[in-house]
């Protein structure tokens, strides 16, 4: 939402904007583009009374504003709708989608279109280190967007990548996820299908092949199928990986035969994955392959996506997004590829619906497994759940120390950080995984390890 504002802004429209709780980096994003986001839901946030109104996704009815907006009879959308009417329509869109890798990927490729020289618009869920924002409008004929399998709105509850008129697809993989609106497997499967459906006979599926549910719908696509993965069946193949401090490097094998060795900063076998599919769509769009080659050595992440947020007295504190158990399990295996023999502390928040329900439990605990410590901070909305709904911490840290794991329920920011900082010696790894901002949980263990470390260089 935060993106689309800065969007219609520079389509020349007046913007403002109501929240319970903007928080970086949106929050930061907004303030620079000078679009006021007003703390809280009021009926005279609408005064005056505006043109349309965009109604995200977690506004249901109760909210002041939006039954004010309804007795008023004001015009009202979606965010995707939106982008479909003002952004996407006449352009080749090229849609994103997946469980996981959506916005790194969807950042890669629109940075390897950009140094291709082919001036892609784009819409990321997240800030792109290349551009150092989540959107841009441009004049060209590609528009670049993360296809959210997520509902649209509370009028709305089909996914929002129906909206997106796909002409090319990257279809990372598909798990069971968002179980608030997805009742099961079949109905997520349904989804994608559905997007799948849409791409044109001309149009192009980059499909995932290490993803078993992908591998099952790709052949009801009626467009071009190009398979991506380690698998040995894909078309495009990575082989003779190879992961340090700062690079990973793989060599790319197409239909067969090699293609090209390929360099990336970014960690993790799923990062793999997400060059692969980026490469593989550039290559059918018929972009430069050296030009690509050279934007994946380029590529500066994703915000919140495995983000070293500093380092001090020898330890490292990352910032991910991961609130999925396969996210938070390639998150940890990425920081022991990248870090190998140092100790990975896992700070973990259940704050979606996913992190937070039973079915995911033994899922989440594998996960976490991949660390040496592991701390899980108090559920975001406990009085949500029943003992019969809800994860159990405690029983997980039971099990992960009978696993030969450190484990704590500590339940907020403040009380990890006292309690975590102080055992800190140096060299550990300490990742820090949410879908929300956690409290600024990163910057205030990092000023307390920076507090620590003035006070030793002063006693010296």
């Amino acid at each position: 939402m935060a993106s689309l504002a800065g969007m219609l802004s520079q389509q020349g429209h007046k913007v403002t904007g109501s929240d319970e709780n903007v928080y970086p980096p949106m929050s930061l994003e907004l303030e620079r583009l000078g679009i006021p986001a007003l703390a809280g839901y009021k009926p005279e946030n609408l005064s005056p009374r505006p043109d349309l109104i965009v109604v995200g996704n977690a506004i249901t009815r109760g909210n002041p504003e939006l039954e004010h907006a309804l007795n008023q009879k004001m015009q009202y959308t979606s965010m995707a709708a939106v982008v479909e009417k003002n952004f996407i329509r006449g352009r080749h869109s090229i849609v994103i989608a997946g469980t996981h890798g959506k916005t790194t990927t969807t950042s890669l490729m629109a940075w390897a279109m950009e140094c291709a020289g082919a001036n892609p618009a784009f819409l990321i869920g997240g800030v792109a280190e290349n551009f150092k924002s989540s959107f841009r409008v441009t004049g060209g004929p590609y528009f670049v967007i993360e296809g959210d399998e997520y509902d649209t709105a509370y009028f709305d509850k089909g996914p929002k990548f129906m909206h997106y008129l796909p002409d090319t697809v990257i279809l990372n993989n598909i798990e069971f996820d968002h179980a608030d609106i997805y009742r099961d497997v079949e109905a997520i499967k349904f989804a994608f299908s559905r997007l799948i459906n849409l791409i044109p006979g001309r149009g192009q599926l980059i499909a995932g092949w290490d993803s078993d549910l992908v591998r099952e719908l790709a052949p009801r696509a009626l467009c071009r199928v190009e398979s991506f993965g380690i698998d040995q069946d894909a078309n495009w193949r990575a082989r003779d990986i190879t992961f340090s401090d700062d690079a990973t490097t793989f060599t790319v094998v197409a239909q067969g035969n090699e293609f090209g060795r390929y360099r990336t900063p970014l960690a993790g076998l799923f990062n793999v994955r997400n060059c692969l599919g980026a490469i593989a769509a550039c290559e059918v769009l018929g972009l430069d392959r050296s030009a690509v080659a050279n934007a994946l050595a380029e590529f500066k992440s994703v915000k919140r996506r495995l983000e070293v947020r500093g380092q001090v007295r020898g330890v490292t504190v990352i910032d991910d997004f991961a609130h999925h158990p396969t996210a938070v399990r390639e998150t940890l295996l990425a920081a022991r590829g990248k870090y190998p023999g140092r100790r990975i502390v896992a700070v973990f928040e259940p704050r979606s619906y996913t992190a937070q329900i039973k079915v995911f439990q033994q899922a989440f605990e594998d996960a976490l497994a991949e660390a040496d410590e592991v701390i899980i901070a108090r559920l975001f909305h406990p009085e949500r759940y029943t003992s019969e709904t809800a994860i159990s911490p405690l029983k997980m840290l039971e099990n992960l120390r009978r696993r030969g794991r450190d484990a704590y329920a500590i339940a907020t920011a403040d009380e990890i950080v006292s309690d975590l900082a102080p055992r800190l010696v140096g060299g550990e790894i300490v990742v820090i995984m949410s879908n929300g901002s956690f409290d600024g949980i990163h910057e205030k263990l990092l000023r307390v390890l920076r507090e620590a470390e003035a006070s030793a260089d002063s006693g010296r």
